[in-house]
């Protein structure tokens, strides 16, 4: 078996790796590579592979960075069948979908920009169109439910408890000497103590540990000190009548707040406020984590039982879809939570929420997640005091709180507790999707353990023989 290292290499986007056995060729994800405008375009327009020629694909989860360029591989010649969890594909259905529709509306202005240079229009990656026509191809599995993607591989997925419906993938095959062998592909890694979703499940007899260090290079805060920080947070705003502005990923983080901002106002921890989740996407997804009440943990089902919901039908929570909607909430002068996408600040009606807000001294804008560099978030995550929105310059008034331990990836605990728990069998650690610091920040901690190999940081079309 041979393993290509194609994307999510030295960085955390575009997750994409190509097994090949016995003559077949097997995808696990197709992220969508982000970065800057021109180089995105280019990368994720062109495959380091011909699509007709990939005979099946797994999917590990459902958000953009590793599920992302899938209908751009079914509109080149993909005909297999993409395999994921049943949560996984309705999350995906509705997530591609919304790709499609940020594409076709930001390649419009690009080629505002284009006409008037005299340069020729470009076509979106994909449309909303292609995005619905790549449905079909989808083939549900349950969690530990063994199938065979390509002959001579059995696979199964896993709980990752990362998001809705996440899974490691687990391959097993025999080598050339017809010994079995176990490759664990771990997708992202999730948290031990998340709220809603099962903690991930830890690899077991595997002989080469894919795993992701998004987080490698230092342990998470304790998820119980974040919320008290989040709490305060909230207090500290209501007390000045002031609005909390909260910019979420629309899948995971938001659902996770939701559930702990009801807990907290059942508890009486904060005062009983409106809690408004301003984004259709976000809405959509809230929708499908009521629905697939097989991912949830004993603690969440007590919840449900204890007060009598529907699923995750919590009684404070608002759900706006409509731009009419959207608009109002600015009309509102009480005190209230709007989480709202994007998570960084960089697209959607997160940006109208802060345009309004950031000059009011007696808001708050809570940064809950890593900023990447040139962001809207990470300028408000350093806080700078003017920003640019819009085009338009704003001075920042609002406060600025960053809570740095809510992230739904493992830290580096987790992240060495998941390689040791196969460590009598495991002969290669391959690490992806993390940047150079964190990763190497991780090889010294596992190094302090003998009995693990010395992981490889994984160059992108980095090949290896397994």
């Amino acid at each position: 078996m041979k393993l290509t290292v194609l994307g999510a290499a030295r960085t955390v986007t575009g997750s994409m790796h190509l097994i090949e056995h016995q003559g077949h060729k097997l995808l696990i994800d197709c992220g969508t590579f982000q970065g800057k405008r021109d180089e995105s375009y280019f990368i994720n327009l062109h495959f380091p592979f011909d699509p007709s020629e990939i005979d099946a694909m797994i999917l590990s989860h459902a958000h953009i960075d590793h599920s992302g360029n899938i209908p751009n591989l079914v509109k080149q010649g993909f005909k297999g069948k993409i395999y994921t969890t049943d949560a996984s594909e309705d999350l995906a259905d509705i997530m591609l979908r919304d790709s499609g529709h940020i594409q076709e509306s930001d390649i419009k202005y690009v080629n505002k920009k284009r006409r008037k240079k005299g340069e020729r229009a470009l076509e979106p990656i994909y449309t909303q169109k292609d995005a619905i026509e790549a449905m079909p191809f989808f083939q549900k599995v349950w969690y530990q439910q063994k199938f065979e993607p390509i002959p001579g591989v059995t696979a199964q997925l896993v709980d990752a408890g990362h998001i809705l419906g996440s899974a490691a993938v687990i391959l097993d095959y025999r080598d050339d000497q017809g010994q079995p062998k176990r490759l664990w592909f771990s997708g992202d890694i999730g948290r031990h103590d998340v709220p809603i979703l099962r903690d991930p499940v830890l690899p077991t007899g595997a002989e080469t540990l894919v795993m992701e260090c998004t987080y490698g290079d230092k342990p998470h805060e304790s998820m119980d000190d974040a919320y008290d920080e989040f709490i305060d947070a909230v207090k500290r705003t209501v007390r000045r009548g002031g609005k909390i502005i909260v910019p979420a990923f629309a899948i995971g983080r938001t659902q996770n707040l939701t559930y702990f901002l009801s807990q907290a106002m059942d508890e009486g921890l904060i005062p009983e406020i409106p809690v408004v989740v301003d984004s259709p996407l976000a809405v959509s997804a809230s929708i499908l984590y009521r629905k697939h009440t097989e991912c949830f943990d004993d603690e969440t089902w007590q919840y449900i039982a204890e007060h009598r919901m529907q699923g995750l039908d919590f009684h404070n929570v608002i759900y706006t879809r409509s731009v009419d909607e959207s608009k109002a909430l600015n009309e509102w002068n009480e005190p209230m939570i709007i989480i709202s996408a994007s998570g960084m600040a960089e697209a959607g009606r997160i940006l109208h929420h802060l345009k309004n807000n950031i000059e009011d001294g007696r808001n708050t804008i809570l940064i809950i997640s890593w900023q990447a560099p040139d962001t809207l978030g990470r300028r408000l995550a350093d806080r700078e005091r003017k920003v640019r929105i819009f085009g338009d310059e704003y001075y920042r008034k609002a406060e600025v709180v960053t809570i740095g331990g809510l992230s739904a990836h493992a830290g580096q605990t987790g992240l060495v507790e998941y390689a040791l728990s196969s460590k009598d069998t495991l002969k290669r650690i391959i690490l992806f999707h993390g940047e150079p610091e964190k990763a190497q920040a991780l090889i010294d901690k596992l190094a302090e353990h003998p009995e693990l190999p010395l992981p490889v940081y994984a160059e992108k079309g980095q090949q290896f023989d397994l």
